[in-house]
């Protein structure tokens, strides 16, 4: 069961760890604030899944929310410690929902083609992103497009993985960067001091809740039953709530239910008997807490990566969850011009009374949706 957790584990580190760096730029994170949010993330899903595997004996693997990290690089006009503040209140809005069933049925309510419009909006400017630096970089951009395609032919998740490898290759052959001293040292967390305002908890705390429930958590259980065992939803949720949120007090973002990583984890590779398969989730635990600790080493290493390449690899990495999100957004006929609308407003990078993008596009696509249900029952 080694070599899945391994696999499971350098999947989820390299092909997203682009994305988390964006997001921490985003809210001005210091590099010592980096390195804490990503130890934080590390030691959380360690923990989580070490806990609900044992506890629950169902190989249950956490992972940190991409599609969140990204939701937060969009937001503008966001501070550190006020991206602490929303971190926290999205985990505690995570573990609520595990214990409070009216909040559950209200998440529920929002319809699938807008809550995937919404995410589909925030995901398209970082793989719009990757399509431009393609033309003002062209060495170092086509090989990794190249061999992330062919990659994914064969071994999708790895595809990701691929790509940077090309991109560390196509810069060591062009001399596009000079390479650090890599020195290995110790990481620390940060206590970040959190605040709480109320355009960013609208803005950014409600719209990173939405994502990680509609985009992690649920996808994450689907994979759990359709790899035969039963979710603990509610301990779940507790529990990769509590750690966000607990996480959020250094600087970190959320961590959710894994999905694509978790398949890897509760195969017949894994064990030959799936009731022992659980036991993954303590070599992927460990196997994130020696990532965690060598973090200021890949942090080091990957700063020191041209722009572009960094660039390309977040759209590449972004452009499943998209194909996802834009699947759902065009799912249901009634809702495909609310959808359009939520994606196009949340797309577009407004700002309105302090408040984000992401969750005026929600706003608006509930809107349009309930106007035309009203309509349709009066013309019966």
């Amino acid at each position: 069961m080694f070599p899945a957790a391994l696999v499971a584990a350098l999947i989820g580190f390299g092909s997203s760890i682009a994305i988390v760096l964006s997001a921490a730029a985003a809210v001005g994170a210091s590099p010592a604030q980096t390195t804490s949010w990503i130890l934080a993330l590390c030691l959380a899903k360690a923990a989580g899944s070490a806990f609900l595997s044992w506890r629950y004996r169902v190989p249950a693997v956490l992972a940190w929310s991409t599609p969140g990290a990204a939701l937060i690089a969009a937001s503008a006009g966001v501070n550190m410690a006020e991206a602490a503040g929303a971190f926290i209140v999205a985990g505690l809005l995570v573990a609520l929902t595990g214990v409070i069933g009216p909040l559950g049925r209200l998440i529920r309510a929002i319809p699938d083609g807008i809550a995937g419009a919404m995410l589909a909006g925030v995901l398209l400017p970082f793989s719009m992103a990757g399509a431009r630096v393609a033309g003002e970089s062209p060495g170092l951009v086509l090989p990794m497009v190249a061999v992330f395609a062919l990659v994914r032919l064969f071994n999708a998740p790895m595809a990701v993985l691929a790509a940077l490898l090309a991109g560390l290759g196509a810069t060591v052959i062009t001399g596009a960067a000079a390479w650090p001293d890599l020195t290995f040292h110790l990481p620390g967390l940060v206590l970040v001091t959190p605040e709480f305002s109320p355009g960013v908890l609208i803005g950014l705390a409600v719209p990173l809740y939405l994502v990680n429930m509609a985009s992690q958590n649920l996808p994450g259980f689907a994979t759990m039953r359709a790899s035969g065992y039963e979710p603990p939803v509610s301990p779940a949720l507790g529990v990769t709530g509590g750690l966000s949120a607990l996480a959020g007090l250094f600087g970190a973002h959320s961590v959710t239910m894994a999905a694509i990583t978790a398949a890897i984890c509760m195969g017949p590779d894994v064990h030959s008997d799936p009731a022992r398969r659980w036991k993954v989730g303590i070599v992927y635990a460990a196997i994130w807490i020696c990532l965690g600790l060598f973090s200021p080493m890949i942090l080091m290493l990957l700063t020191a990566l041209p722009a572009a390449v960094m660039v390309t690899l977040v759209a590449l990495a972004l452009l499943g969850p998209l194909t996802g999100a834009l699947a759902t957004a065009c799912a249901a006929p009634d809702q495909r011009f609310s959808a359009t609308l939520t994606l196009a407003v949340s797309a577009s990078g407004m700002t309105a009374f302090g408040i984000g993008a992401a969750f005026w596009g929600l706003m608006a696509g509930i809107a349009i949706f309930g106007l035309e249900r009203l309509h349709a029952a009066r013309q019966r």
